[in-house]
This record gives structure tokens, C-alpha cells and sequence, in this order.
């Protein structure tokens, strides 16, 4: 159509482009090279999804793996703070260079073009949206073996252009253990299977505190019922994760890279089979 605007959230018309979700595709960089992104979401904020992404990145790189970390929670960005990064992005005139952390991580966030990290960033949703696809356009992700993206929480339009633009490889769902997460996971679920994204299972955060004493479990937010919602989704638990004064210190110091990751092995092993 001649008069396209390409907005198709206000139009009515049937076209190629809607019927064909791999249109809205976009290229990287030209210098860019990424063999597997990988979406890190969750139904509602405050499960510590930017936690999960942060850790699997950690695993990864740990592994051998050249890692990304793509900051797409534009209003909310935590990786510069968890990693511990404080210089800002340099770029050319057509490029931009994300950061390395000393873990050798690449990761782009919002926090390294603004004034300081407490500078609010007060856009409507296309703008924002826009952004996120300039830092898969416009950036030089150099090598790298597994980028992780983390999105912001339900499912709004970043993302949905994530899922349109980015060819995902899988995403993992991040929730927590109280009874009203199960409703707002199968909302992400739901969005997922609706746009033809590949689910590669379920973690839960602050699943219990592990005693100090003894190996007894103190289930803070009450029992678990991930296992249920996994099997009624036919998904996989891919790990259930502790409230763990260490780590959020690591976080607030920016030592992440220094955490203990074992226990998202199972997790690591269904990225890795990725084919």
C-alpha cells in the first residue's frame, strides 16, 4: 500500500507485512555478528527479571562464551548498576560501541548515554520502542555467541517489538512464587505462544531463604505452585532461586559477575541446546 505508514497498531487494512510476522524483521549492524538471542521477560515487575538476565549472562560467559547484554527496559535500566559499569557509550557517525564489563560482557543500557544514571527518561511508548531497535540497528555487538535481552515487565510495546523485530531464539519467563504471578505468567505465556515465540521454560526468584543453620527451606511468600503452572503450560522449571542477602549485595556493588550460578545449570543446558 502506497500510503503505508507501517503503524499497524491503528490499522485496519490486511496486508502483507501483518500477515507476514518475519517482514517486521530488522538487520543488525552491519559489523554485528550474533548467533542466539535469548528474551528474558516477566508478566509484572518486581520478580527480579534484570536479576536473571544478569546470571545467565554470568553463566555464559563463564563457559567460554562471548556474551551481550541488551538493556530494552528503557525506563527501569538496572545492568549498568548490577555490573558495575560507569563510563558512557562511545560512538561514530554510524555506530555505536557498547560497554565491556571486566568479565568481558558486552552490555548496552540507556543509564550510558544520559547525563548521570539518575536522569528519568519521560517518553511515550514509540520512542521508546524505537530505541530498543537502535540498539540492535545501531550498536556492534562484536562476536557475540548469546545475547540476552531484558525487557521490561508485561506486555506492552517493547515487548512487542521485541518479538517483531528481533529474531528471538527463545525467551525465558521469570516470576515469583505468589499466588497472583500465575495469572500474569500465563499472560506472558499466552503473548508468547500467540506470536510464535519459543517458551524455553520457567524461573522462579526468591523461592524460599535457604537457613543459615540448617538446610531448612523458609518458604517466605508461601508454597511454591511454579511446578503446577509449568505442567498445566506443558513448560520446563528451569530453576527456583533463592532470597540471598549476597547476591543483592553483589548487585548493589556491581560484583555480579562474581555470584554463584549453579543453580541455573538446567537453565544454561536448554539455552546451549538451542539449535
Amino acid at each position: 500500500m502506497s500510503n503505508c505508514n507501517h503503524d499497524c497498531g491503528s490499522c485496519s487494512q490486511s496486508c502483507s507485512e501483518r500477515s507476514n510476522p518475519e517482514s517486521f524483521l530488522i538487520q543488525p549492524h552491519k559489523d554485528s555478528h550474533i548467533k542466539k538471542i535469548i528474551g528474558v521477560v516477566s508478566g509484572k515487575g518486581g520478580v527480579g527479571k534484570s536479576l536473571v538476565t544478569s546470571l545467565l549472562a554470568t553463566a555464559m560467559s563463564r563457559k567460554g562464551f562471548n556474551v551481550g547484554v541488551l538493556d530494552a527496559d528503557i525506563t527501569g535500566p538496572s545492568m549498568t548498576k548490577v555490573f558495575g559499569i560507569t563510563s558512557k557509550a562511545e560512538g561514530t557517525q554510524d555506530a555505536i560501541y557498547p560497554c565491556v564489563t571486566e568479565g568481558g560482557i558486552q552490555v548496552m543500557s540507556i543509564n550510558m548515554m544520559l547525563e548521570t544514571d539518575e536522569t528519568p527518561v519521560i517518553w511515550r511508548g514509540p520512542v521508546i520502542a524505537g530505541l530498543v531497535k537502535q540498539f540492535y540497528t545501531d550498536v556492534v555487538w562484536k562476536d557475540v555467541d548469546y545475547l540476552f535481552v531484558d525487557m521490561p515487565p508485561g506486555t506492552g510495546d517493547v515487548p512487542l517489538t521485541v518479538f517483531q523485530s528481533l529474531p528471538i531464539d527463545g525467551i525465558v519467563i521469570v516470576t515469583s512464587p505468589q499466588e497472583l504471578v500465575s495469572m500474569v505468567v500465563a499472560k506472558a505465556i499466552n503473548m508468547a505462544k500467540m506470536m510464535n515465540i519459543n517458551v524455553l521454560g520457567l524461573i522462579e526468584n526468591m523461592s524460599y531463604v535457604q537457613c543459615d543453620e540448617c538446610d531448612h527451606k523458609i518458604y517466605v511468600f508461601g508454597e511454591s505452585n511454579i511446578e503446577k503452572i509449568a505442567r498445566d503450560a506443558e513448560l520446563d522449571v528451569l530453576a527456583q532461586l533463592p532470597l540471598d542477602p549476597m547476591i543483592a549485595s553483589l548487585c548493589d556493588a556491581g560484583n555480579i559477575e562474581v555470584a554463584d550460578v549453579r543453580l541455573l545449570d538446567k537453565a544454561i543446558e536448554k539455552i546451549e541446546g538451542l539449535k
